[in-house]
């Protein structure tokens, strides 16, 4: 490792940049457990100040992706599953994600979410303890999952349960609690073999650097969102940016809420809900209640539920899949797809 650190930790303008091959060789000493924590710490702040580069993420991507699990999923539910990619550290606001999921999947849409416990720099509330809320296992076997996407089109895993090497530097990451490219990394392991992913990002920056890892990533798909606090999920407060990616192009264009008479100015950007408060608004959404205290949430899930219907080919505009959505609040087709995967026998 010092070879390389001697190259990465220079500084800002003194440090270089390293090729994929050289970096797939950190990550392989990494992975194999030859490096110390010191010498993993200090490389990764010093990449956190260099800035990582394309090459450096897709070679961790591909190393990590070697000493991980797959899942076993049929290749036509493949071509049609969406990976939706969300932040691991949690969040503070709503996870539309997890509920509009679910009405993907209830439309016939195959969706697949991972996650793991929250992690630095946020601290967030994670996906994991949500759907630990709606009262998903916390250790399915691999079996089980994949009888679940086969059976509901709906799958939630636990991503360090199918990568060790993401468990084996947990601690570290806890200790130096910045960002560092495992922040990346981890959300584009694609387990469950997805064609298509849908993720959120921050900057332009960071997008434009995606752009260039996903040339060599087998998706067919690629949507970037500029969504609450780097999710995937576009707020109804304000206007987001999605972009599309293809190997030809990156497009961008501008969801207005305003456009589609959902936009709610009533955000509380101090707020952190817990996991046991979002359960709560999911389930009180997914039944069909219209409750005025969860109007904004409301809102949420039918723009990103239309947004998303609309990306991947279901409908021809996000107005018909708005509709789609609201038709499918009002009948709880959601709660009961909830129902109907708790009650599958468990295969472990």
């Amino acid at each position: 490792m010092q070879q390389w650190l001697k190259e990465v930790a220079r500084g800002k303008k003194g440090s270089k940049d390293l090729s994929y091959e050289e970096t797939k060789q950190i990550a392989e000493t990494i992975v194999s457990k030859k490096a110390t924590d010191a010498q993993i710490s200090a490389y990764l702040v010093a990449e956190r100040i260099k800035m990582e580069q394309p090459e450096e993420l897709l070679a961790f991507i591909d190393v990590l992706k070697e000493h991980s699990q797959k899942l076993d999923i049929d290749r036509d539910i493949q071509e049609k599953m969406i990976d939706f990619a969300g932040p691991y550290n949690g969040r503070n606001s709503f996870a539309a994600t997890i509920p509009v999921s679910i009405l993907l999947a209830d439309y016939g849409v195959p969706s697949f979410i991972g996650a793991s416990d929250t992690l630095p720099p946020k601290y967030g509330t994670s996906l994991k303890d949500i759907m630990r809320e709606l009262g998903w296992e916390q250790e399915n076997s691999k079996k089980e999952v994949e009888k679940q996407m086969h059976e509901t089109s709906f799958a939630f895993t636990d991503t360090e349960y199918y990568c060790e090497p993401l468990k084996q530097i947990r601690h570290i990451r806890k200790e130096i609690g910045v960002r560092t490219l495992y922040n990346t990394v981890e959300k584009l392991l694609n387990i469950g073999g997805a064609k298509n992913v849908m993720l959120g990002a921050f900057h332009r920056t960071a997008i434009n650097k995606l752009n260039d890892v996903f040339q060599s990533l087998p998706y067919q798909n690629v949507y970037i969102v500029q969504g609450l606090e780097g999710s995937e999920d576009v707020p109804v407060h304000r206007n987001s940016f999605v972009f599309h990616w293809t190997k030809e192009s990156l497009d961008s264009f501008i969801v207005k809420p305003k456009e589609y008479g959902l936009e709610c100015k009533d955000f509380d950007k101090t707020a952190k809900l817990s996991a046991s408060e979002q359960k709560d608004i999911i389930i009180s959404l997914l039944s069909g209640e219209k409750q005025e205290k969860y109007q904004y949430y409301y809102n949420q899930v039918l723009l990103n539920a239309g947004l998303r219907y609309y990306l991947f080919g279901i409908t021809s505009s996000i107005e018909e899949g708005i509709e789609v959505a609201k038709n499918q609040l009002q009948k709880a087709s959601g709660m009961k797809r909830i129902e109907y995967w708790k009650a599958l026998p468990n295969t472990n």
